[in-house]
């Protein structure tokens, strides 16, 4: 009687074992812990960036509302489009999209509130730390400010240079 031994060589196997899928996994986990907070700070950063754009688009848009109507808007409504077959006109210039007329666009939330000098403009992360860590302001002298916290910003607070 013959019996034959095999011997396994390592062209033979097939597959993973479980220890080289775990390693991989492990070694996958790692790679996204390191990645994933710094996707999520560049997110914010690009949605600030938005934020202070759109600010830059609402200084814009008043002095034009201001040159068509002789007065700056006092509220976002004010500059965005009217309803469906309405013309045009103080109350709905058409000046913004209806997005930005409803006051939330890039995580940001916008306030429009009149002041004796014209107007002015903060903008809020809608998500503290989630959509934005910066609040904004601006107003009819076209300066953006920011404040580092959730306190909104203010006339007082520092310029964005």
């Amino acid at each position: 009687m013959v019996f034959s031994r095999r011997i396994s060589r390592p062209s033979d196997r097939r597959g993973f074992s479980l220890i080289e899928l775990l390693i991989v996994i492990a070694i996958i986990l790692i790679i996204l812990s390191i990645a994933l907070p710094q996707m999520s700070k560049s997110r914010m950063q690009s949605q600030e960036m938005a934020a202070i754009a759109t600010l830059r688009t609402i200084n814009t848009e008043e002095i034009q509302y201001q040159s068509q109507f002789g007065q700056y808007a006092t509220s976002l409504s004010q500059l965005g489009p009217p309803s469906a077959g309405a013309a045009e006109g103080p109350q709905a210039a058409g000046l913004i999209p209806a997005n930005l007329a409803s006051g939330t666009a890039s995580g940001y939330k916008f306030t429009i509130t009149a002041t004796p000098q014209g107007y002015a403009v903060t903008a809020v992360p809608v998500v503290f730390n989630g959509t934005g860590r910066r609040t904004f302001y601006t107003d009819q002298t076209g300066i953006i400010r920011e404040n580092w916290g959730q306190d909104p910003a203010t006339a007082n607070s520092p310029e964005i240079k």
